[in-house]
């Protein structure tokens, strides 16, 4: 299965992943060059998510071992009807990071009268597919798709009149990607673009390190695939020449820092062309790729505090090994 993977992202060169001065791709070059230059070498999780790698990670969401989609996904049914309630009518919806765009069909379908959605995604060609199919089965929502990052700061459109509160959605734990110090910007960032709302925030919970460990490396391979991705797509956008084949996944859980690591090994000493330049990379030495971070349900209540949230309502299923949280946004 891995084997198929790898062939597939190196062989499936998407025209639309390669657009001569995109800013995004320029961002993607500065990145990369910074942490190829840094010791330990470390780049943004953000970067995974090209098209490739968010088809990627859809597949990683129904995966066995993959417990965080399917568990939160079963306390969002579960819980609907009360979250559409908290929520109230015709509210807009602002989805941080919407990719595939599957959980917010259980709050649509339970919402009173939705007035707009706007997911925001960094994978503008993910986001647009996802976004028509979403029109074509809500004929009705107004649906407004914004291609950002949304770890920088956000421009959006003003609220529509006689609209409700606008409610964030930052479902898949996707919290716990960013470092302590990023996520309480991020959060502090959320307050203010939701101002007179709410963010309803899904965060992956402290268990025990075996769960964890399968999460992250799964039967398939497919994890792997995802982590090789981002040199793979380097060498698609960037023009360097990793070869995959000498780079090995790896994940394990850090106790002490309560986060799943996530790494790209070398498997030999090699030199990487890029940007007219190289770089060299000894046997054993890492790209660390992502972090991954778990939550106590007071440790996610405290940083939301601290960003000017009130936390309110957690919903969690029978086994805690996932939460999602109320957190009303400062008038």
């Amino acid at each position: 299965m891995l084997t198929r993977d790898l062939i597939s992202i190196e062989a499936g060169r998407d025209p639309a992943d390669t657009r001569p001065g995109d800013p995004l791709i320029g961002e993607f070059a500065h990145d990369l060059a910074f942490a190829l230059a840094s010791r330990p070498r470390s780049i943004s999780p953000k970067y995974f998510y090209d098209a490739q790698g968010s088809k990627l990670f859809d597949r990683i969401c129904e995966l066995p071992e993959y417990y965080p989609t399917r568990t939160e996904l079963g306390i969002l049914v579960k819980n609907a009807r009360e979250i559409a309630a908290q929520i109230g009518p015709h509210a807009e919806i602002v989805e941080f990071g919407a990719g595939s765009l599957r959980k917010v069909r259980l709050l649509l379908d339970a919402m009173n009268q939705p007035a707009r959605y706007l997911p925001i995604d960094i994978s503008a060609e993910h986001l647009s597919l996802s976004a028509d199919a979403l029109r074509r089965d809500y004929p009705g929502l107004a649906v407004l798709p914004v291609a950002a990052d949304y770890t920088l700061p956000l421009h959006l459109p003003p609220p529509l009149r006689h609209a409700g509160p606008r409610v964030g959605f930052f479902p898949g734990s996707t919290i716990g990607n960013f470092t302590p110090d990023e996520a309480l910007h991020f959060l502090k960032g959320a307050a203010e673009v939701l101002r007179g709302g709410a963010l309803l925030l899904g965060a992956d919970l402290v268990k025990h390190p075996a769960v964890l460990h399968a999460a992250y490396n799964d039967a398939q391979g497919v994890t792997a695939a995802f982590n090789l991705n981002l040199l793979a797509r380097a060498n698609r956008e960037l023009g360097t020449r990793f070869v995959l084949s000498q780079f090995d996944h790896c994940a394990f859980y850090n106790a002490p820092l309560q986060r799943v690591e996530m790494h790209l090994v070398s498997r030999a000493r090699q030199t990487i062309a890029f940007g007219g330049g190289a770089c060299e990379f000894h046997e054993g030495e890492t790209l660390h790729t992502e972090n991954s971070h778990k939550f106590t349900v007071e440790s996610l209540r405290a940083l939301a505090e601290r960003a000017g949230f009130r936390p309110g309502q957690v919903w969690m299923d029978s086994e805690r090994l996932f939460s999602v949280h109320w957190l009303g946004a400062p008038d």
